[in-house]
């Protein structure tokens, strides 16, 4: 994993959230519809790229005995170490760039993993941050909520878009109720949501 370099500060990242094997290939909560998001992913990206804002990767990657499992059912997923916990093909070409970084979690949110949260708190004049990813209505409403209240709490000014069209669940025709709750709640809290027109 690449250590974070203090030398350069950002002042704005885009955040792809478990775009990895275990919510897209294979596993107990994979989900190959999840795979049509990734083309606007890319797009992002490389806006990102071009704009000289942060490139964030966040991986799903548990421990063999984390309690999530317990918590949703006691199915393991995306464990250290394998395949499942690694970032999908598409997106492996755009990690090795020096304004990429990747930050493991072992939970639904990812402002919990400790070294994203140290980069956010070093990362002092970040104030734009946009979001992509999975799960809708799990991950990314998890996460996006937590850097919210953390942004909030230190009264640091923050814009947070999260794109819809970058954005899906597994089981997501079925889980509806659960996505559109997930985006209410961020629409009500004063993320934006935004689309390619």
């Amino acid at each position: 994993m690449k250590k974070v370099n203090n030398l350069k500060l950002y002042k704005g990242c885009l955040i792809i959230v478990d775009m990895v094997n275990g919510f897209v290939r294979e596993g107990a909560l994979h989900d190959e519809e999840i795979a049509k998001v990734i083309p606007r992913q890319i797009e992002l990206i490389k806006e990102a790229k071009n704009t000289g804002k942060a490139i964030i990767f966040i991986k799903d990657t548990h421990d063999e005995n984390a309690t999530e499992f317990e918590r949703f059912g006691g199915g393991q997923h995306c464990v250290r170490g394998t395949t499942e916990a690694e970032i999908v093909d598409e997106l492996l070409p755009y990690v090795e760039d020096e304004d990429t970084f990747v930050f493991e979690k072992n939970s639904t949110s990812f402002m919990e993993a400790p070294d994203f949260r140290k980069f956010i708190e070093e990362q002092i004049y970040l104030e734009e941050y946009d979001l992509a990813g999975c799960c809708t209505d799990i991950c990314d409403f998890n996460g996006i909520m937590g850097l919210a209240n953390y942004l909030d709490q230190w009264n640091r000014p923050h814009t947070i878009r999260a794109h819809e069209d970058a954005m899906a669940t597994f089981a997501e025709k079925d889980r509806q109720d659960y996505v559109g709750a997930a985006k209410l709640l961020m629409k009500q809290q004063g993320i934006q949501l935004v689309k390619k027109r």
